[in-house]
């Protein structure tokens, strides 16, 4: 690769940068990790604990006291591959750049992780060795599929007891469908984890258990009991890689000799592609296996100019494709997928650098505004902490101070780069509560920390129920809001109010009817006069909305059709039942009638209303409520009455596995059912069994739960 990629200012060449996200289900240990990582490369000095609140990484308050990750936090180290006799490494004493973004793995922060993933190169995805793929990983995982993320596994806890090595690889080729094979193979597990076997290079990497944390460790031959596994592992590793790369495939079949160095290059080529995925192990909390990690990140993962360049389109022009490639000398365009309201400096605007350089006092455009702002300050972070840069180079994450008017997903760029990338997408929130202030003092601040919130956070959605004047927040789960007011308290000095949760519910039609709408008024001067015909019918589960126009002979005059098309879309805004969203519906426009004089644009709106209304009273509306799947890991014990509680709660049970004397049960369950499931959870089980949950789709609410929620439906 050119060096003419690189400015001659920019300390790491973009060869020699590596941006990479640390991923899982909650609780597997990627703060843990990412911990030890900023540790064993010199940034942090002293190891913090995620249990004891000091982790660093972990700088919210409600992530210190409730020992999680609650927002991604971006750090940025330098790495060094050391020799060591009979180790080969591919960047061999070459200083390495590497940015880590720690991301939280509760589903209702999902968010996050869909952001980090969009502007990363590469993952490292943190497995528990004794739970294996859990329901969070799997999301995860999709998540990296669809933003074609490289990644590494780090099969961490290898140190517990249950904790099986060879039965998360199985789950990781089996659950996710991915091609992997070790490289790192945990020596020992539970109390008698030791080290690493190197599969590529036939070595054993002992660690010690001395007042170094971890630091030093030993390259030893492998004794006779883990030769033939560490041979058996190669043997595996060079089928599978030689099966799907051309060039070691070629030396495989010509049975020419292939060195270390050739099979490593072979592995990068296949992990940058996406076809392969490097599995290690070891223990991050016991201090085993990480140095050779980060080797193996440095080895494997893409840097800036290994992977396709950025693909954006023109601003108005949907169908065209405008390349971005990673080259300092290109013109500036970055991606903002954060924006974070710091204490101290103001407004945050999170951004990756795609091409070019931006420094201070530079103008950027955004094209989704329109406008130019000045950049006063550029920070690069390190967690809470800030650093003053003069410049950022492509490849690099950093963070604007001050800019306004940016929202999460903008394109920040040169004026005269036309491109616009694809912002990240996601999810609908899926539970919302009513908020107040207590004071009519509290009633400014809380709506400017809730704007505030609102900006941060894409999944976090405020708005103000027209019928009761109510102001409701919206998020991904219960723990979400609780954060959310909780951060309203601490940070901007808000004391509120909450109701119990509302479920967003949505409503749907069962059958095909006609529905007529006539507004007729005249009061003396111009009246009001229109007519609409039309017929709803419902749509698969998940199509929309979907028009159709079959006016003829001028029924309907054109000028007013669009006004029909105005009218449809109000009516979808409430619902029959009990006023909720309408969702896949097809309109279909038969008939209608006009006045010369009488009739306006308004008139056609209303009538509209009016005639879906009648559509649908006559259609079997039906309620529908939000499904998830949950997860629930429980010793056997207390099996059979988790799975009566679920049962209770309306919950279908789709399937139970048990291994190592716990049990995992899966079931849908209603989201109304769930409230206060943790405390209920912990009460059954002694606080033994844990559970996870996300939306899985919108399912018919019961007759008589309509009926005792609603009063008689329609």
């Amino acid at each position: 690769m050119s060096s003419d990629l690189n400015s001659p200012n920019r300390p790491y060449p973009l060869q020699r940068t590596r941006n990479i996200g640390i991923a899982a289900h909650i609780d597997a240990g990627k703060t843990t990790l990412t911990e030890r990582i900023l540790f064993y490369t010199g940034m942090i000095h002293k190891i913090g604990e995620v249990h004891d609140g000091a982790a660093t990484t972990d700088h919210m308050e409600q992530e210190r006291e409730r020992g999680i990750t609650i927002t991604s936090a971006a750090v940025t180290c330098e790495w060094v591959q050391k020799p060591n006799d009979g180790i080969t490494k591919l960047f061999e004493s070459q200083k390495q750049r590497v940015n880590i973004i720690d991301t939280p793995g509760h589903v209702d922060f999902t968010a996050e992780v869909e952001r980090s993933l969009r502007v990363l190169d590469g993952a490292v995805v943190v497995f528990c060795g004794v739970a294996g793929v859990q329901p969070q990983t799997e999301t995860v995982w999709r998540q990296a599929n669809k933003y074609s993320v490289p990644r590494i596994v780090f099969v961490n806890k290898m140190d517990r007891t249950g904790a099986d090595f060879n039965h998360v690889l199985k789950d990781v080729r089996e659950k996710l469908g991915a091609t992997a094979a070790a490289v790192l193979i945990p020596i020992g597990s539970e109390d008698q984890l030791r080290g690493q076997i190197d599969v590529v290079n036939q070595k054993a990497v002992i660690y010690s258990d001395d007042d170094k944390i971890g630091s030093t460790f030993m390259i030893e031959e492998l004794d006779s009991d883990l030769k033939l596994e560490a041979e058996t592992a190669r043997e595996e590793l060079l089928e599978v890689v030689a099966d799907l790369d051309d060039s070691l495939g070629e030396k495989f079949l010509m049975e020419e000799e292939i060195t270390n160095e050739d099979l490593k290059f072979a592995i990068r080529r296949l992990t940058i592609a996406n076809k392969f995925i490097p599995v290690t192990g070891g223990s991050a909390f016991k201090n085993k296996g990480v140095q050779f990690l980060v080797d193996a990140v440095v080895d494997y993962l893409p840097s800036p100019v290994d992977i396709e360049p950025a693909k954006g389109q023109k601003v108005d022009d949907e169908e065209s494709v405008v390349l971005a490639p990673a080259d300092d000398n290109g013109k500036f365009c970055s991606l903002a997928f954060k924006l974070w309201a710091d204490k101290f400096v103001g407004k945050l605007v999170f951004f990756r650098v795609y091409s070019g350089v931006v420094s201070k006092g530079d103008m950027v455009y955004n094209p989704r505004t329109g406008k130019q702002e000045r950049v006063s300050r550029l920070i690069q972070m390190q967690a809470d902490k800030h650093i003053e840069i003069e410049t950022c180079y492509a490849g690099d994450i950093a963070a604007f101070v001050g800019i306004k008017n940016v929202t999460t997903g903008d394109t920040l760029c040169e004026k005269k780069f036309d491109i616009l990338l694809e912002p990240p997408t996601f999810p609908e929130p899926v539970i919302a509560m009513a908020v107040e202030p207590r004071t009519k003092a509290d009633q400014d601040k809380m709506a400017i920390g809730l704007a505030r919130l609102q900006e941060e956070d894409p999944t976090f959605v405020v708005k103000t129920d027209m019928d009761t004047g109510q102001c409701i927040i919206a998020g991904m789960g219960e723990l979400h809001l609780e954060v959310i007011v909780d951060r309203l308290k601490r940070e901007f000095k808000v004391e509120a109010n909450t109701g119990k949760p509302q479920i967003a519910y949505r409503e749907t039609i069962l059958k095909e009817s006609p529905g007529l709408g006539v507004l007729k008024k005249q009061t003396g001067g111009t009246g009001q006069y229109a007519k609409v015909n039309l017929v709803v019918s419902p749509a698969e589960r998940g199509k929309g909305l979907t028009i159709e126009n079959k006016i003829t002979g001028g029924a309907i005059p054109k000028e007013f059709i669009s006004s029909v098309y105005k009218g449809i879309e109000d009516s979808m805004i409430n619902g029959v039942i009990a006023g909720y969203p309408v969702v896949d519906l097809i309109v279909t426009i038969v008939d209608g009638d006009a006045h010369d004089v009488d009739s306006n644009e308004n008139a056609f709106r209303v009538a509209t209303i009016f005639a879906m209304r009648d559509g649908m009273e006559n259609a079997n509306a039906l309620l529908l409520e939000p499904v998830m799947d949950v997860e629930v890991t429980t010793p056997d014990e207390y099996q059979g009455d988790i799975l009566g509680d679920l049962s209770r709660r309306r919950g279908q049970i789709s399937g139970m596995d048990s291994k190592s004397a716990a049990c995992t049960l899966k079931a849908t369950v209603p989201l109304a059912e769930m409230f206060g499931y943790m405390t209920a959870l912990r009460t059954i089980s002694s606080g033994r069994a844990s559970f996870t949950m996300e939306p899985a789709s919108f399912e018919p609410v019961p007759q008589a739960i309509v009926d005792q929620k609603f009063g008689e439906s329609r």
